[in-house]
């Protein structure tokens, strides 16, 4: 398996944590008022992956961003959660990338790759899992000191998938992809998107969601090999 998509199936969580909970409008630190990028986010990273993608705070079309430059790598930025989605819980976000890669393909390990995502990680529930999944997950814990989340939704700009459409990831499924954006018709162009996870949670995997536990943004290259530059306006949860 692919070293990126087995930690991305599972974000790594440090037990030493403190956890958030959903007691604002918005737990989700703005891109448009932090300092720096270590106020309430954190690198993401993974073995094996040596070139990472560059994130950084700009200015762009008169407010601050991130803006992610990928050129054949993979990392992220994560900011960590500990809430439950009760009945209904949206996130919004902008965003704009300079294109979409050509070998880009949801539905295959080769093309899994995409200039802009949004990564959302959910409590590992043990007693859904069977025994082999327990103990695999119990020996990464043990080797990395790391505890590891459950499912995953991610919210893509495809290149091929059509707008509106769930596929599992070709390498888990236990992270369902869910194409926002697709194609070239908007590229260049900020587009805003709104998402109810709870509804997308049941519709992929057919079940209330656990807590959240992470939100990650993620531009990534490495099984391409192409090279883009995503923008990332401010990500807003609310109940």
């Amino acid at each position: 398996m692919n070293d990126r998509w087995y930690w991305l199936a599972g974000i790594t969580l440090s037990a030493a944590l403190t956890a958030q909970v959903l007691a604002s409008d918005n737990p989700l630190p703005h891109f448009s008022r932090i300092q720096s990028l270590d106020e309430g986010w954190e690198p993401l990273q993974f073995p094996k992956i040596k070139q990472h993608t560059r994130y950084e705070l700009v200015t762009e079309d008169g407010q601050q961003v991130v803006r992610a430059t990928t050129n054949g790598g993979a990392s992220g930025l994560i900011t960590r959660l500990k809430l439950e989605p009760g009945g209904s819980l949206n996130l919004t976000w902008e965003w704009k990338v300079s294109n979409v890669f050509e070998g880009g393909n949801a539905r295959e390990k080769s093309g899994d790759d995409y200039p802009a995502r949004i990564y959302v990680a959910f409590e590992f529930q043990p007693e859904r899992a069977g025994f082999f999944e327990r103990a695999k997950r119990k020996a990464v814990e043990v080797l990395f000191g790391e505890t590891l989340p459950g499912n995953a939704l991610n919210y893509i700009w495809a290149n091929r998938l059509p707008e509106g459409e769930f596929v599992a990831n070709p390498y888990t499924d236990k992270t369902m992809m869910v194409a926002v954006a697709s194609g070239t018709d908007r590229v260049g162009q900020w587009v805003r998107v709104e998402r109810d996870i709870v509804a997308d949670y049941r519709q992929a995997f057919g079940e209330p969601p656990p807590p959240i536990v992470g939100i990650a943004i993620m531009s990534d290259s490495d099984n391409t090999g192409e090279q883009a530059t995503a923008w990332y306006r401010d990500l807003t949860l609310t109940p």
